[in-house]
């Protein structure tokens, strides 16, 4: 019978065969565990308690900075701005040098493209340190991922904040209304605190509003007013902006709505309160067809007094597979692609409104 020492070495040689000739003491000490600091009590290197193990990601490449702007949602600036500068050309300053008028749109263009981009760049940043994009699904956020510091993200985003704002400056300055910084700090802040900040409202349903006014009325009716100003003259808003912005912000909801239904799960589980957290899947789906429609309702008033206003119901060749998509999709990747024909419908929509207004017949 063999003496307990030599069981023990028993055991051991057994485990070695079973591992491929090493032996593995019995009771060896467990390593920490990887991607994992010793000594963490648990937490990951994130310092968040029950994240996943981070694994060591690939520094971003230019290719991971520019799609961490996410350019595909661009469009919305450049829908906004096309139908205000469309719904300013029916005004009656807007006749008096027209280079002017472009130099102001290009203006208007460059702070609704800088802020969008910046906004973009604060919510990476924002969700990454919350940890809020660990478990995404879409494509990979900068911080989120690893690939990236939080700093740096954090700085980019505020250097897009600055052109915005110098931008505006310029803006502001040609139109002769100062009080219009006022307007554009508003903006600023509510880009920010979209995400940021301890009490993001994004955070608190209040997305879709924020979207529907800084990505809808306020763009659209800001540059008819811009265009229509000058230092001598306050400008005016005529229906055509006011409802212009109403479309455009309603598709701008829209894309907010299917990119908040298809992390659903996710926000609740991250404890991020998003409307459709809040309202549930179908209220969301019965949500996300209004805003798409809304923009065709109001299409009629457009198409009463402006002939070629009626063609861009071809939009809706885009328009109604997304939203049949997004009824009947059952993953995460065809509310993907929804989330694309959606951006297609508002950058469409807002281009074709924009030229049936600014070249309609005298």
């Amino acid at each position: 019978m063999a003496r307990p020492k030599q069981q023990r070495i028993d055991v051991g040689r057994r485990t070695a065969a079973a591992s491929g000739g090493k032996a593995v003491p019995a009771k060896a000490k467990s390593a920490p565990a990887k991607g994992r600091a010793s000594g963490s009590k648990g937490r990951g290197r994130s310092g968040r308690p029950g994240g996943r193990p981070i694994v060591e990601a690939r520094p971003a490449t230019l290719g991971t900075w520019i799609a961490g702007a996410r350019p595909q949602t661009l469009p919305l600036a450049l829908a906004a701005v096309a139908i205000g500068y469309g719904a300013a050309s029916n005004t009656a300053a807007f006749g008096v040098q027209l280079w002017d008028h472009w130099l102001r749109a290009v203006g208007c263009l460059v702070v609704a493209i800088a802020l969008q981009i910046a906004v973009n760049y604060a919510n990476d940043y924002s969700d990454g340190v919350r940890g809020t994009d660990a478990h995404r699904v879409g494509p990979q956020r900068l911080v989120g991922s690893g690939r990236a510091r939080p700093r740096a993200v954090l700085t980019v985003a505020l250097v897009f904040f600055a052109i915005a704002a110098i931008a505006g400056v310029l803006v502001v300055w040609r139109s002769g209304q100062w009080w219009l910084l006022a307007v554009g700090a508003v903006c600023i802040a509510a880009a920010w605190f979209y995400t940021g900040g301890k009490r993001p409202y994004g955070y608190s349903a209040l997305g879709e509003l924020a979207v529907f006014l800084f990505f809808g009325i306020v763009p659209v009716a800001g540059t008819v007013f811009v265009l229509t100003s000058s230092a001598a003259r306050i400008g005016t808003v005529n229906v055509e902006g006011w409802l212009g912005g109403v479309a455009a912000g309603a598709l701008a909801c829209a894309v907010l709505v299917v990119n908040n239904l298809r992390d659903i799960d996710r926000d609740r589980a991250a404890r991020k309160r998003t409307l459709a957290v809040l309202i549930g899947r179908v209220p969301t789906l019965v949500l996300y067809v209004v805003l798409m429609l809304v923009p065709f309702v109001v299409l009629i008033f457009f198409t009463l007094f402006y002939l070629n206003a009626g063609y861009v119901y071809f939009t809706l060749i885009v328009a109604l597979p997304a939203i049949v998509i997004v009824l009947f999709g059952t993953t995460p990747r065809e509310l993907v692609t929804a989330l694309q024909l959606t951006l297609l419908t508002a950058l469409l929509f807002g281009l074709g409104l924009g030229a049936a207004l600014l070249f309609a017949p005298a």
